[in-house]
């Protein structure tokens, strides 16, 4: 193989790899987001109760979240 050849190699084998890690962190993020809204509805049916804190905590994460 030629040097370019052998570049070329390298730089597939690289964009392989980073697919590899983009796909795995999609995955995580689509996790979290499902967990995320888990828990936004456990927040919601507590506060439907009545249910408050003493002390005054965060009441909108989501707002913080950023859409992708």
């Amino acid at each position: 193989m030629t040097e370019q050849q052998n570049h070329l190699k390298s730089i597939i084998e690289q964009q392989k790899t980073l697919i590899s890690e983009i796909n795995e962190l999609n995955s995580t993020l689509a996790i979290k987001k499902e967990n995320f809204t888990k828990l936004q509805g456990i927040v919601e049916y507590l506060t439907s109760l009545g249910v408050t804190l003493d002390d005054k905590v965060e009441e909108t994460p989501e707002e913080t979240l950023l859409e992708n």
